[in-house]
């Protein structure tokens, strides 16, 4: 009986010649200084959670609560004023909860729909520690290197979610390569 011999991992390297590589991934969950860094530099998507239900409930809770507090006081002291303004507040409040729940619900749906879209080009990818830069070994499906947030912009936008990077998120104001702007 004979058994096929262990192989060694494949090295890859950087074009600035460290070996200190590892797939994207891989980068993101690696222990160390710079991983929660990297997870939130290196993010595949927004990772929604689907909390809209838990939104509804809230929203819910709030209202009966204000617009029904409201009310409540308008009946017990016979001010009709204060429970027509309890009904009016408490509609308010659900309707601002249904546009929260729709918006997540769309945002969710644009993870789902794009989520084949960012593994061709977020798995593929490696990650240099030295040169803090990502790339493709053998060049697919890109060729060149790309520092961790026009990583994250190319792999958001070509997703189909790139308008949910937070205003603050640094690859929402990253200059992508021209070579990517005409891409589709």
């Amino acid at each position: 009986m004979t058994t096929d011999p262990v192989q060694p991992p494949v090295r890859v390297a950087c074009d600035c010649g460290s070996t200190d590589v590892r797939t994207v991934e891989a980068a993101r969950t690696h222990k160390g200084a710079m991983r929660k860094e990297l997870y939130s530099r290196l993010a595949k998507g927004p990772e929604k959670s689907g909390d809209g239900c838990l939104h509804f409930v809230e929203g819910l809770v709030i209202s009966l609560a204000a617009g029904g507090g409201l009310a409540y006081m308008g009946v017990d002291q016979d001010k009709p004023l204060y429970v027509l303004g309890g009904v009016v507040l408490a509609a308010l409040i659900l309707a601002g909860t249904l546009f929260v729940v729709r918006d997540d619900n769309r945002e969710k749906a644009a993870e789902q729909a794009g989520e084949a879209r960012a593994d061709q080009l977020w798995r593929p990818a490696h990650y240099c520690a030295a040169c803090e830069s990502v790339f493709c070994p053998g060049g697919r499906p890109w060729a060149g290197r790309l520092t961790p947030e026009q990583f994250k912009k190319l792999v958001w936008t070509r997703a189909g979610y790139g308008d949910q990077l937070a205003p603050g998120d640094k690859a929402k104001d990253a200059v992508l390569p021209d070579r990517f702007v005409a891409e589709p």
